[in-house]
């Protein structure tokens, strides 16, 4: 396989399109469609997103400490692509992207209805890396719909039907639903089993 040499970028491939939510006491919810994105630790359980430092939402969620990460699917692309592209300075995304501000558990920071899935936040660390400003944070709460559970009570990713960013593309994907493997399924082999 022939492969081309590049300058160091960003193309891994694929990521989670999700739009995260944040609010100032007593302003109106903004949205912003972020893709770098990612689960950093199990126990406690948290994640990072990184904004770029002239975002709106950059400074509401360094102000507030506070936001929920809203897992997309194929029917929320259109949203999800308008609220990385409009501006929530004068701009309310929810109505213009047509989504229902719901309230959170924990947080005070509303989470968006049509999202299967919702993981409220509490920020812990900020790095500034460059370009992005990485935010740390802890995992405090989730709800989940229950209609993309399978009968067993787990995830069914076909019924969850999540949207896909592809970086250098530029590109929304959906269509996740081919199940290769399940973890673990290399295991029985004996060449695993020779080097666990």
């Amino acid at each position: 396989m022939a492969k081309k040499i590049f300058e160091p970028m960003t193309a891994l491939i694929p990521l989670p399109a999700v739009m995260v939510t944040c609010q100032r006491p007593g302003d109106r919810p903004n949205i912003i469609t972020i893709a770098w994105t990612g689960i950093i630790c199990s126990e406690p359980p948290m994640i990072s997103i990184s904004i770029r430092k002239n975002r709106f939402s950059h400074e509401i969620i360094r102000d507030t400490g506070e936001f929920v990460v809203n897992i997309t699917t194929q029917a929320l692309a259109e949203a999800t692509d308008i609220c990385g592209v409009a501006s929530g300075r004068n701009t309310d995304k929810f109505k213009l992207a047509g989504l229902t501000a719901t309230p959170a558990s924990i947080v005070q920071v509303p989470l968006i209805e049509e999202c299967p899935i919702n993981l409220e936040c509490q920020t812990r660390r900020v790095l500034e890396l460059g370009s992005h400003d990485m935010f740390i944070a802890e995992i405090v709460a989730t709800q989940i719909d229950e209609q993309v559970f399978d009968e067993r009570g787990r995830l069914d990713i076909e019924k969850l039907d999540p949207l896909i960013y592809c970086t250098k593309a530029r590109q929304y994907w959906a269509g996740a639903t081919v199940m290769v493997g399940a973890y673990g399924y290399t295991k029985g082999r004996p060449a695993i089993r020779e080097k666990s």
